[in-house]
C-alpha cells in the first residue's frame, strides 16, 4: 500500500524517529489520554539525542515532556509533514505488531482488523474471551 512505501521513505530520510507504546493494561489503569501521553514520552525518550526547538503535536493538548517547548496542532497530520510522518510510523508499527500477533491468535482476525473492534472481532471475543492485548476498560462486546 501507499502507507508501506511512505514508511520506507520516512525510515530512510528522517533524521530522528521513534515509536512509543502504551500497553492495554496501562491504558486500562491510567485512561487512553494519559496512555497516549505516555507513549509519546516513550517515543521521545527513545530518541534522547533529539533536541528540538519545539515539538509539534497532533491534537489540542499535550502533557509537557522534560521542559521541551511544544505546540499542539489540531489536524496536524493533514497540516504538517513531520506529524503526518509520525502518524504513518505509528500506524505501521501497530499494523505490523497486530500481524505478528495474528499468527498466535488467528481466531481474532487481527491480520485483517488490526485490533479494531469489527463485528467479526467482537464475535471472536464473545466466543474465545479477551487476551492481554484487549483493553478491559473498553466495551468489547455488546
Amino acid at each position: 500500500t501507499k502507507r508501506i512505501s511512505l514508511e520506507r521513505i520516512i525510515r530512510e530520510k528522517a533524521l530522528y524517529r521513534g515509536v512509543g507504546v502504551a500497553y492495554p493494561c496501562e491504558i486500562d489503569a491510567i485512561n487512553i489520554l494519559q496512555a497516549t501521553y505516555l507513549a509519546m514520552h516513550r517515543s521521545l525518550a527513545g530518541i534522547a539525542s533529539f533536541k528540538p526547538m519545539e515539538l509539534w503535536v497532533d491534537g489540542n493538548q499535550f502533557k509537557p515532556y522534560k521542559n521541551m517547548e511544544h505546540r499542539c496542532i489540531i489536524k496536524g497530520d493533514s497540516r504538517c509533514t513531520s506529524i503526518a510522518a509520525a502518524s504513518i510510523l505509528a500506524k505501521q508499527y501497530r499494523d505490523n505488531f497486530m500481524q505478528m500477533e495474528a499468527v498466535h491468535k488467528p481466531e481474532y482476525d487481527w491480520h485483517k482488523n488490526k485490533g479494531y473492534p469489527t463485528k467479526a472481532h467482537r464475535k471472536a471475543i464473545e466466543r474465545y474471551g479477551v487476551t492481554s492485548l484487549h483493553r478491559k476498560s473498553f466495551r468489547l462486546i455488546n
